[in-house]
């Protein structure tokens, strides 16, 4: 791709690298920051594994959030739709050429580096995610000495499997022996390769090699590893034993999980590093009491003074507008604070953001397909609609835009210049920040809401149903495409498999939809928090969107 280029608010500034996806250094023009974007290649959007696996990625990676794994913060189409991924640009190199280039430091610094990749994979097996591909390539260390987990294109998620039985992914030289027979892998194909990584990193040579792929395929399968290089390297006991567990042929006497694993690296880490006892120079006597107290109380001044300070600041800081115009649309102001999310209530905090007074409009929408060239979507033509409800543009305008797919709308969103609300975003906009059952309050009113009715509205009606912020119909009229995977349950899978041709496979993506619609039969008490799940390329008469912009 020529340089520099531009993917909605992201501009492509330099090439880092990429086999079937290319990865390139970015601005994010509105937050103003770095970012990496990976973007899926013609050639892999043609092939289905490599397809498949790239939105896996994206929907694993993008519902993580952990100190030591890689942020995935936007995902969408180009406009050539290529699927692509923002993620947190990290500086540093990966662990395969720090090793190369000597830059790991001692023993205490090796072990550092491995207790936070053991916390990153305690954490995604507690979210029922296996990362299947552990080694030294997918693990960043940047300047500071963070520790970052990469690359989750052939992680296996609870009840997804994106390999054929008897198929086999991973890198050989860290495959535990049921995944090399092809078995069903379960979280101890991990930590195998976290105890293969251990041993590596300690030691600086691989345990297991071959003269070929079968001789070392032999080896994995059959042969306990030599803990002589450990011992060489002046391994502690401990940590030897540690990665002799790891390694076991069977998963049932290896280490359950990674508590033990980070509970045996931290223990190890305390045994290396000086207390601070023993850094204090000898000799010196301890400041007298009332000296301790004076200092006391010059930094709680100190503190203080900071405090009035950055209050005074914030107080300075300029009132955030009502509403916002756009040429897509009036939004509405969303402010910061706290909120009560889900059926629990949990109290959550976000900051402001705008969002669309209204569901997307057809007027909107086909203004969007004729800048980009694009097919109208079905009913937004001249033709005579097929079927109820798939009104024309002409007659509708002002109608909510319907049967378009999440991909199209994150296009239409990054034309705009804004987003796909999240779940919590959407719900915040919908119910404020009380807790309320409806968007109105937490009286249940039907003439509220157009659910029920069997019939489309234009999206300015219901003005009584409006929510705290300004927002339009966050209920009824159509359901909302939000940018939140999701899981569908036993019914929604077994009616798109009968419905959707070619039927969703176990690698599609399912995403989120909010609010009920006008074929809903009746108003539910549980509408503001409750959802459902649909394919990411499904498309209906009842499912519409609005969007979301962050505060500049």
């Amino acid at each position: 791709m020529q340089l520099p280029a531009r993917i909605g608010k992201y501009e492509l500034e330099q090439f880092l690298g990429g086999g079937m996806s290319h990865v390139y250094r970015a601005s994010d023009t509105v937050l103003g920051r770095t970012v990496a974007v990976k973007i899926l290649t013609e050639a892999g959007c043609a092939d289905p594994d490599a397809k498949a696996r790239f939105l896996a990625e994206a929907r694993m990676a993008g519902n993580i959030t952990h100190d030591n794994i890689l942020s995935v913060y936007d995902f969408g189409e180009d406009e050539a739709h290529r699927p692509f991924m923002v993620m947190e640009f990290l500086g540093g190199e990966n662990l395969h050429q720090a090793m190369i280039c000597g830059h790991i430091g001692d023993l205490t610094a090796k072990l550092k580096i491995l207790v936070q990749v053991a916390r990153a994979l305690k954490h995604v097996h507690k979210l029922k995610i296996i990362h299947r591909d552990i080694k030294p390539d997918n693990v960043h260390v940047t300047p500071s000495g963070v520790v970052k987990l990469i690359d989750f294109g052939i992680a296996k998620s609870e009840g997804i499997a994106l390999t054929r039985a008897g198929y086999v992914l991973g890198t050989p030289y860290y495959m535990a022996p049921e995944q090399l027979r092809g078995q069903n892998v379960t979280e101890q194909v991990d930590v195998y390769a976290f105890g293969i990584l251990t041993f590596e990193l300690l030691s600086g040579v691989k345990p297991i090699t071959g003269d070929d792929m079968a001789q070392l395929f032999h080896r994995i399968l059959n042969e306990p590893l030599d803990s002589g290089p450990l011992n060489r390297a002046g391994v502690p006991q401990p940590i030897r034993e540690l990665v002799a567990r790891c390694t076991e042929k069977h998963p049932a006497e290896r280490p359950q999980g990674f508590a033990p694993v980070v509970a045996e690296l931290e223990r190890a880490i305390a045994e290396l590093e000086p207390s601070t006892e023993a850094l204090a120079p000898s000799g010196l006597t301890p400041l007298p009491h009332w000296r301790l107290l004076i200092a006391a109380g010059i930094l709680v001044m100190l503190l203080f003074a900071v405090g009035v300070f950055l209050a005074l600041r914030r107080n300075r800081a300029p009132e955030l507008a009502k509403t916002l115009s756009t040429p897509t649309g009036e939004m509405v102001l969303v402010p910061a604070g706290e909120f009560r999310f889900g059926k629990e209530g949990a109290p959550l905090t976000l900051p402001a953001f705008y969002i669309d007074k209204t569901e997307v409009t057809n007027a909107a929408y086909a203004r969007f397909c004729k800048a980009t060239h694009r097919p109208l979507p079905q009913g937004l033509t001249h033709e005579p609609p097929s079927k109820p409800h798939a009104e024309t543009l002409v007659d509708k305008p002002e109608y909510p835009v319907v049967r378009v797919s999440t991909l199209e709308a994150r296009s239409f969103a990054t034309w705009a210049g804004k987003r796909l609300p999240n779940s919590r975003e959407w719900e915040k906009a919908a119910r404020g920040s009380d807790g309320r059952m409806f968007p109105w309050g937490n009286e249940r009113d039907p003439a509220r809401a157009n659910v029920g009715t069997g019939e489309l509205q234009p999206v300015s009606s219901f003005g009584g149903g409006a929510s705290p912020c300004g927002a339009l119909q966050m209920v009824g009229n159509v359901w909302e495409l939000v940018e939140q995977l999701s899981s569908p349950g036993p019914k929604a899978m077994e009616y798109f498999r009968r419905v959707l041709r070619p039927p969703p496979g176990p690698e599609e993506p399912w995403y989120m939809i909010r609010g009920q619609s006008f074929k809903e039969p009746a108003l539910d008490a549980d509408v503001i928090w409750d959802s459902s799940a649909i394919p990411l390329r499904w498309k209906d008469m009842n499912i519409g969107f609005r969007c979301v912009k962050d505060v500049q």
